[in-house]
């Protein structure tokens, strides 16, 4: 009887913990899913957008973004970018270090790991983090924001221009994605004389 009833909760313990891996991943799922398809919408509507729509759609997705689904990797996040906005990037880095480990399907955790990365210096590693946030997110033009102005900064003003004519492809009608493009090409016409 005994060897009966430690089978039978070894069974029910493994059910439970198969039941809830299923809700667990249901409800992460639909969230996701749900996410993916305002973010699709967004882009779209970016592709179209009047140069004076760009700033507010553009910041649609970025909230979109900076969702994680996880109130306690949700506050990791607030917590660097607070950390970010009163100067203390190594402590920024910290939190979105922790951020990253609990979360590493969370693109917008590299993202903000690679601003703080820059502000120290750390050219390196933020590419590291932005090449990862690019698996995660193809389409993420902030990331490809900060290749070209890391890219610029270690004098390869051509590969910037790249990565510009890239986020360009998301967003033509960016007066800023534009006025960037228009100086580089300016500056590398200017260089070839």
């Amino acid at each position: 009887m005994m060897r009966y009833t430690l089978t039978m909760g070894i069974k029910k313990q493994l059910l439970n913990s198969i039941l809830t891996a299923l809700f667990f991943g249901v409800g992460i799922s639909t969230p996701v899913w749900s996410q993916t398809e305002r973010l699709d919408t967004l882009f779209e509507r970016l592709l179209d957008a009047e140069p004076e729509d760009v700033a507010r759609i553009e910041d649609q997705i970025m909230t979109e973004w900076s969702k994680s689904a996880s109130p306690a990797m949700d506050l990791l996040l607030r917590r660097g970018e607070d950390a970010i906005d009163v100067g203390m990037p190594e402590v920024a880095l910290e939190h979105f270090s922790a951020l990253v480990d609990h979360a590493p399907n969370f693109a917008e955790g590299y993202n903000a790991r690679a601003a703080a990365y820059y502000q120290l210096g750390l050219y390196g590693p933020a590419i590291d983090d932005l090449r990862q946030v690019l698996v995660l997110e193809p389409r993420h033009f902030g990331a490809m924001i900060g290749v070209a102005v890391i890219l610029e900064e270690l004098e390869r003003p051509e590969d910037a221009l790249e990565v510009w004519h890239r986020v360009a492809a998301f967003s033509p009608s960016d007066p800023e994605v534009v006025a960037m493009i228009e100086r580089l090409e300016i500056q590398l016409s200017g260089e070839a004389l």
